[in-house]
């Protein structure tokens, strides 16, 4: 039997396979340690980093001081067994694709016990600090935030070398305006830069402040060109990140729409417009999409799972179908209430885009009108 099989048996079912052929059937238990929850990642973190903090105190000694390292070897025993069974378990071509977390993941484990082997005294604990990085192994913000800097980088450079520019310009002119006057604060242009700094960033400490008119004059001068630079910096940002996240958004809904089998003999340009319209859902099972009475203002199409309209005879419809539709074309109450019998991904069109949705693409419009009219003949479903 492989290596790693035994590995896994070990660490993580908790128990010896009974033989030592191989199981095809043979499931890991649910100790996965690769599968930690980012939660998990942050509150083993965030458990770690308070004990440092604690240990840094000088009142905690002996047994106290011991329990407080003896938690942090058992965090870093779960770093271990989750980055061993990362690495042992997984594919090449798995941890491959995860290599940005398995380098976080080493670090985590290497960095303190690099610090126990080769430092002494209470400064050990402290290298427990990279666990920092532990929460955010996975997260997908920083992805997001690095399309952005990346897509946005020359626009970033470019007004960072404004603030550079300014910087020095007002580090120059505090030290020929105040240097005579303040020659301890104002002395060269290196002292001179802590007081731009704080000035153009609107810090403002006050431990360095021009006494001449032209020097005050100077410093609000600064701040203004600060408030303005910082304004650009978070401008250019701000749509950044909006326009990352709708192109995720479309990319996301066009997957949506195309997996809908009404949509799927569409051209491009009809889909583009179906995306615009149509709005994503996920409703868990069990839950109420509409209720019969009710007013209607959307229909639905199904993307993934199944629901339950609930007729005298109750019907099920799963992926590529379609309900609401009667509520939304003749403006009638609802006539069934439909539930979620798994979770479900749904795309809602609202009467509004329904209505446009008709003039830019009429042969969907009219598909949806003749289902509607077998329906009505048929049996109510919403």
């Amino acid at each position: 039997m492989p290596l790693y099989v035994w590995i896994e048996a070990i660490l993580f079912s908790g128990k010896w396979l009974p033989t030592l052929g191989y199981c095809p059937g043979y499931k890991m238990s649910a100790l996965s340690f690769s599968k930690i929850s980012s939660s998990l990642n942050t509150l083993l973190a965030a458990i770690g980093l308070l004990t440092v903090a604690v240990l840094t105190t000088p009142d905690i000694v002996g047994q106290t001081r011991l329990i407080l390292e003896l938690v942090l070897a058992g965090i870093w025993a779960v770093y271990v067994l989750q980055l061993i069974e990362t690495l042992v378990m997984h594919r090449a071509r798995d941890v491959r694709g995860r290599i940005p977390e398995i380098a976080v993941d080493m670090l985590a484990v290497l960095v303190p016990l690099a610090a126990f082997l080769l430092i002494r005294g209470r400064d050990q604990s402290l290298y427990c600090t990279i666990w920092l990085l532990k929460p955010l192994r996975g997260s997908t913000f920083f992805r997001l935030l690095g399309r952005v800097l990346t897509k946005e980088a020359r626009n970033l450079i470019g007004v960072t070398s404004i603030f550079g520019i300014v910087l020095f310009a007002a580090a120059l002119a505090a030290y020929i305006i105040e240097r005579d006057v303040q020659p301890d604060k104002f002395g060269s242009i290196p002292l001179a830069m802590w007081w731009a700094v704080t000035t153009l960033s609107t810090t403002g400490y006050g431990d360095e402040i021009p006494q001449s008119l032209a020097g005050r004059t100077l410093a609000g001068l600064v701040m203004m060109c600060g408030i303005g630079i910082f304004a650009l910096w978070a401008g250019i940002l701000a749509t950044g990140f909006y326009e990352e996240v709708r192109r995720q958004d479309f990319v996301r809904n066009w997957q949506l729409v195309a997996g809908v089998p009404l949509f799927q003999k569409l051209g491009s340009g009809a889909l583009i417009e179906i995306v615009r319209a149509l709005r994503p859902r996920v409703v868990p099972a069990g839950g109420i999409i509409c209720r019969k009475g009710e007013a209607g203002d959307q229909m639905y199409f199904i993307v993934e799972g199944r629901v339950s309209v609930a007729t005298p005879n109750p019907v099920e419809l799963g992926s590529g179908s379609f309900f609401g539709e009667m509520a939304l074309i003749t403006g009638e109450p609802r006539s069934a209430t439909v539930s979620a019998a798994t979770e479900v991904s749904l795309l809602s069109l609202y009467s509004s885009d329904f209505q446009m949705l008709s003039s830019s693409s009429p042969e969907i419009a009219e598909i949806i009108r003749q289902t509607a009219l077998e329906r009505r003949g048929a049996a109510p479903k919403a």
